[in-house]
């Protein structure tokens, strides 16, 4: 329920603050006195866009803040799911800055202002003239049906089928448009695998290929170069090995004449072994390398294929090649394996729909049920508000689509006075006639379901004072278990409340100021019997009043 409101630099108001209990809360004020201001400000509070004009003074920011009793609405998951934090008084602030941005608190954490709307939607139903709109709206018509049926168990049950049938029918769409597009280039990307394959390519092959290009195109220098090592070495008058041989011979003669000899003749020996065994492998290259002109050209070949290939992919070197091969295998192998993944989600879809077929139809059986009930209670409740011919016509069918609510197509058809055809709410019920059929709607909801803080704006609007008096009762009824409020300009409503505020305007200097407070006993035998009889206090008035309030 709501605790308590304040509001601070909005419209008419410089700073209000007041306090609400539950039962039955009754709002007057004569026209233009700001009730509407009152309304607006707690729109604002519940998540309304706003705009400078809200501000009274424009150098200073608009703060209004609602105090609400929440532990009776069970939205502790609400909390949870938008990492709030959970408060059974629970204090609601809006912001508007000067230059026009606004910001939103829910215990004092910033939220987005569809957070805030959310909570909001749970907190206050605001319901107006405009508001029985809704009684043309399937979705709203289905509701009152489902409260009737206790089907929330079954609609959440029924909701969370529905999100993973839509999901999966959304990634079978996708898929099978994957399909045709992974088709076009199956082809394609097949003959690129193939030719990537048939290069054989491995790590190194690429430096491998290049070193043995650059031995045999230049095999002569090689040779050369290896002869001239190999006479270098083995020359019989400046060979280097002849001439090692000589000093080996030398060192092994002063190894007899100390140990430091000895470690010198060792190191001789080492390079002497060192140098013979290079002239070996020089004689081994030498014989070993010899022009190749065919396996030059098969290696430059070769060579050429893989700078087409890295020109081709448009990538530097064999590693960036080999990933693009190990893409491609993965699309040819995801468009070859696409078939059988179609019809394993095809398989899930059909059995969803099933479990959704059986659901919709628990669903359209216990709403029929209850249809004849909740004709008969909007029948007699619409009878009492002065509307005894007052009929309804509820139908439903199965249709083939699955929607938010299960596959029920709804025909809500309404007649206002014997002989009459039936027809739409919208178009053959009078304002006045909506507000009354809204207001006995809110009131069989209330039975069965817990409702949020009821705001009535002016519903009785265009009403007698005899119907206008039915109605407090039902509003006063709807009080026992909610909380309600009701802004109105009829006395018989307004002495139906348990509180009674009165909204006013006054004048200080040359400014106009919106206040709104709570009436005491005789306060409230004055204001009404203003509204009874205008602003002459009468006696008889008065009298009329006080019985009002009996």
């Amino acid at each position: 329920m709501l605790a308590h409101l304040s509001i601070k630099n909005y419209a008419l108001i410089d700073e209000l603050n007041v306090s609400f209990t539950d039962g039955f809360t009754c709002i007057t004020g004569e026209t233009g006195a700001g009730k509407s201001i009152l309304l607006g400000g707690l729109a604002l509070v519940l998540g309304k866009r706003a705009d400078l004009s809200s501000l009274r003074d424009k150098s200073n920011k608009c703060i209004i803040e609602a105090e609400f009793k929440v532990d009776k609405y069970g939205l502790q998951s609400f909390f949870t799911d938008n990492d709030l934090d959970y408060e059974a008084l629970t204090i609601v602030r809006r912001e508007i800055q000067p230059s026009g941005k606004s910001r939103a608190f829910i215990n004092d954490s910033p939220v987005t202002l569809d957070i805030l709307t959310k909570l909001g939607d749970n907190l206050i139903d605001v319901h107006s003239q405009n508001q029985t709109l809704r009684l043309a709206d399937n979705d709203f018509q289905l509701k009152v049906i489902d409260a009737l049926a206790n089907n929330g168990k079954r609609i959440l049950e029924y909701s969370g089928k529905l999100s993973a049938y839509r999901k999966t029918t959304k990634d079978l769409q996708e898929l099978i448009n994957f399909q045709k597009e992974a088709i076009k280039e199956h082809d394609y990307n097949t003959f690129l695998f193939e030719e990537l394959e048939a290069a054989n390519l491995k790590e190194g092959v690429q430096e491998q290929l290049e070193e043995r290009y650059e031995q045999l195109n230049n095999v002569e220098n090689i040779l050369e170069m290896l002869s001239n090592g190999h006479r270098l070495l083995n020359d019989e008058q400046i060979g280097v090995v002849n001439l090692l041989t000589e000093l080996k011979q030398v060192s092994g003669r002063l190894a007899n004449f100390g140990s430091q000899y000895t470690d010198l003749n060792q190191r001789i020996q080492s390079v002497f072994i060192e140098i013979d065994d290079i002239a070996g492998e020089l004689q081994v290259f030498q014989d070993s390398a010899e022009a190749d002109p065919q396996l030059l050209e098969e290696t430059n070949t070769r060579l050429q294929q893989l700078y087409d290939l890295q020109k081709k992919h448009g990538v530097q070197n064999v590693t960036e090649l080999l990933a693009i091969k190990e893409a491609l295998d993965e699309k040819i192998g995801v468009t070859e394996n696409l078939e059988s993944e179609i019809l394993k989600k095809q398989e899930v879809q059909k059995a969803q729909e099933v479990e959704l077929n059986t659901l919709a139809a628990t669903l359209s059986t216990s709403r029929k049920k209850v249809v004849p009930d909740l004709q008969k209670q909007l029948q007699q409740n619409l009878s009492a508000l002065g509307m005894p011919s007052a009929t309804f016509k509820i139908e439903l069918q199965l249709s083939n689509e699955f929607r938010n609510n299960g596959k029920d197509e709804l025909t809500f058809s309404f007649s206002a006075n014997k002989g009459t055809d039936f027809g739409e709410l919208k178009k053959v019920a009078s304002g006045g006639e909506l507000s009354r059929i809204m207001l006995t709607i809110k009131a069989i909801l209330a039975k069965y379901e817990h409702l949020p803080t009821m705001m009535f704006d002016e519903i009785d609007t265009g009403v007698s004072g005899e119907i206008s008096n039915k109605m407090g009762d039902i509003m006063q009824a709807m009080s026992e278990t909610m909380q309600v409020f009701s802004i109105t300009h009829l006395p018989q409503v307004a002495s139906k409340g348990h509180h009674h505020f009165k909204v006013y305007k006054v004048e200080e200097g040359k400014t106009t100021h919106t206040k709104m407070k709570l009436l005491n006993p005789e306060e409230r035998v004055a204001e009404l019997a203003g509204m009874l009889g205008g602003k002459q206090l009468t006696d008889s008035a008065m009298a009329h009043a006080r019985e009002l309030l009996n």
